[in-house]
């Protein structure tokens, strides 16, 4: 059996000097907005408020200044996701291009392709991603959307599902099948795709349980695609995919979903909650301790240029349980009766909550799947 590990991060008192900095931004941003909306967090979409983190100097932090960045740690960027997800920041917008597309353009993009960086960086270009497909779930090697080599580019034909954001978006990090499928690996590729200006791709709604509009089917018809648009090299999508997962994986958004939850459920308690409730809030507690810690080590393996995907994939998988754990709990500690004020934002968080739940275990990867990475990993398969 192998053993990994979760290093201490790196002191950062930068890090901490930025927190208060950012607690006073959302003391003023965050003013007056209800409670049920601050449980949508990075689902929120205010183009806006990205702007407004845009012009702080919040998104791409860690990038270089020659491509809209600030040259921070990451450590410094996550003290900004903590507190922007704590306090329920409508952040959707721009977080896939923060986290995971701005990143894979910066390590394996063309100069071109880098040109879009300085509009992410200030919150004016949003991106989705295009990875699952119909009757393919977490596999993503058995992808089957085709991109085929023409004159000048590549024509590609296929549907992408559960796309957060596509209406919403100007690109999309497009991972398809460029070689053999016999090739599993080795014939998949990344395409920076412009949404809004590339004809035939057809951008259909998926609703939630609650009625909102987060994601979508995104289909391709003889979509013509230059041959600029190929991210990184022909055939190297897997190995791009999956270290680019890493930063899927691993941020405070995987244990903080159900975090207003736990505020809400705190104060509907009460300063003096029953035997059952200060259990459930202590136990609750040390979970995102605990979490946090974890989240943080692998920002700080992140920022020393390491690839951490397996500690990543451990991350995820525990967040999810402690997530959809919240809401069980919740409700069977109070009376969700909406007849106090504190009681009704309990009664409004828990039931936006307790339906957004169940995709948690399956947003950045199905529990079964990670726990296969995690199992190869230890030397167990």
């Amino acid at each position: 059996m192998n053993a990994f590990t979760f290093p201490p991060p790196p002191p950062s008192p930068e890090a901490e000097a930025l927190r208060a900095e950012v607690r006073d931004f959302l003391r003023t941003e965050m003013a007056g907005r209800k409670a049920v909306e601050k449980a949508e967090s990075w689902t929120g979409m205010d183009a806006g408020f990205s702007r407004k983190m845009g012009q702080r100097g919040w998104i791409g932090m860690t990038w270089p200044k020659q491509h809209g960045g600030h040259e921070r740690s990451s450590l410094e960027r996550y003290v900004v996701l903590e507190e922007m997800l704590a306090a329920g920041a409508p952040v959707a917008l721009h977080w896939i291009a923060d986290r995971q597309s701005g990143p894979l353009i910066l390590r394996v993009g063309t100069d071109e392709q880098k040109q879009v960086l300085p509009r992410i960086a200030a919150g004016e270009a949003f991106f989705c991603i295009g990875m699952s497909e119909p009757d393919v779930g977490s596999d993503l090697a058995s992808v089957r959307t085709r991109a085929a080599k023409v004159q000048g580019g590549y024509l590609v034909n296929g549907t992408k599902v559960w796309t957060s954001f596509a209406h919403l978006s100007h690109y999309m990090i497009l991972f398809c099948r460029t070689g053999s499928s016999e090739d599993r690996h080795g014939g998949v590729s990344q395409f920076l795709v412009d949404l809004k200006n590339t004809p035939g791709i057809t951008i259909r709604p998926i609703l939630a349980l609650t009625g909102e509009h987060h994601f979508n089917e995104v289909v391709f018809e003889d979509a013509f695609l230059p041959e600029g648009a190929l991210l990184g090299k022909e055939g190297d999508g897997w190995n791009q995919v999956t270290s680019e997962l890493a930063f899927e994986r691993s941020g405070p958004e995987r244990f903080l979903s159900s975090f207003q939850l736990f505020v809400e459920l705190i104060r509907a308690l009460g300063p003096e909650p029953s035997d059952a409730g200060a259990v459930a809030i202590g136990r609750l507690t040390s979970h995102f301790m605990t979490l946090r810690r974890l989240s943080r080590s692998v920002a700080g393996m992140l920022q020393a240029g390491e690839n951490p995907a397996l500690q990543a994939a451990l991350v995820k998988d525990l967040g999810a349980l402690v997530e959809q754990e919240i809401p069980e709990i919740a409700r069977q500690l109070v009376d969700a009766e909406p007849d106090e004020r504190s009681t009704r934002d309990f009664a409004a968080v828990l039931a936006h909550t307790m339906m957004h739940a169940p995709s948690f275990s399956l947003r950045g990867g199905a529990r079964e799947i990670l726990r296969g990475i995690i199992a190869r990993g230890l030397g167990l398969r």
